[in-house]
């Protein structure tokens, strides 16, 4: 397989890899500078000249997979009867400077709501690496005359993310389509719903970090739910709520907006040196990030005002209020 398909392939797979170029040759050695190879866990795709050269390369790339090394590094053999190494000599007569490009696995989130908050939460979050999932029970939010079509035209006609659109009217059936370590955001017009993702999230293996938008007083209802439904101690530790950072105040949708696209990607950055496996059901959950006693500490005062609703809210069991002026408490 030729190495960029076998690279694009990986990617597709959410699989880690080391791009591994012949960068220099100085004298006589098995391949010419240009020559590629594609180093992954458990493949190899094309070659860099076989013999010591290439098993050298190979180790070193897979080292610097296990490592979760994201720096590009040099790596330089001199092909020499006098040189040897772990996998012998290779008496080519010359010298040559490796470089092994680490290529990581694309971040995925997954925005569930596309009110207010989630649609300036969205146009943010469109704008860097990600595979970004945007979910909704209600297809007019979803309509191209809301949020245009993803990298080409409106809202999010500038998108760098991959997007992806799903209406779901079963929103946390949305859950078992997305890639192992994805971030789950849940910011729905519904309490009802609400509660439906983050249950469902929570059972739902290989799922990165769960965070519910909301103040403390809705979390207290959720708890008390999520229990009565199965969900333990450990399980409840992974959602964070409220979401956010609590140097960026205010109310208003693109500043709620703006602090929890703060704090998902300093989660993204947080996790970037750990590599991802491929396969959803071996990657295990990550440690849950801020395991707030939300019993006894009350969350960031800042975060705790922007994401509170000023009348009291009904039980979760009821549908909440629509008014997506202010964001569900």
């Amino acid at each position: 397989m030729d190495w960029l398909d076998a690279l694009q392939r990986l990617r597709a797979q959410r699989t880690p890899a080391v791009v591994v170029t012949l960068a220099m040759v100085r004298g006589h050695s098995p391949r010419n500078g240009g020559a590629k190879m594609v180093v992954s866990p458990g493949d190899v795709f094309g070659t860099v000249g076989g013999g010591n050269l290439e098993a050298t390369a190979i180790d070193r790339a897979r080292a610097m997979l296990a490592q979760g090394t994201a720096e590009p590094e040099l790596l330089t053999l001199t092909l020499s009867d006098k040189a040897t190494t772990e996998y012998g000599v290779q008496c080519c007569g010359g010298e040559v400077t490796m470089m092994l490009e680490p290529i990581r696995v694309v971040p995925s989130v997954a925005v569930f709501g596309l009110g207010h908050v989630g649609l300036e939460l969205a146009r943010i979050l469109s704008r860097h690496e990600l595979e970004l999932t945007l979910v909704d029970s209600r297809a007019e939010m979803l309509a191209p005359e809301r949020i245009g079509d993803p990298g080409s035209a409106g809202v999010l006609g500038d998108a760098v993310a991959r997007v992806r659109v799903m209406h779901a009217p079963v929103p946390e059936s949305a859950l078992a389509e997305l890639p192992g370590g994805a971030h789950v955001l849940v910011m729905t017009h519904d309490h009802v719903e609400d509660l439906a993702v983050v249950d469902q999230a929570l059972r739902t293996p290989g799922l990165g970090s769960v965070g519910l938008i909301g103040s403390a007083s809705k979390w207290a209802r959720f708890r008390k739910k999520l229990r009565e439904l199965g969900q333990d101690e450990a399980a409840l530790a992974r959602v964070t709520t409220p979401i956010g950072i609590p140097e960026v105040t205010g109310k208003q949708p693109a500043v709620i907006a703006v602090s929890v696209a703060a704090r998902i990607l300093q989660l993204i950055d947080d996790q970037a040196p750990v590599v991802e496996r491929a396969q959803r059901d071996e990657t295990p959950p990550p440690p849950a990030v801020e395991r707030a006693q939300r019993d006894e500490t009350p969350p960031p005062p800042a975060v705790e005002r922007a994401q509170r609703d000023e009348t009291p809210q009904p039980p979760v069991v009821e549908r909440a209020q629509r008014d997506e002026t202010q964001r569900p408490g």
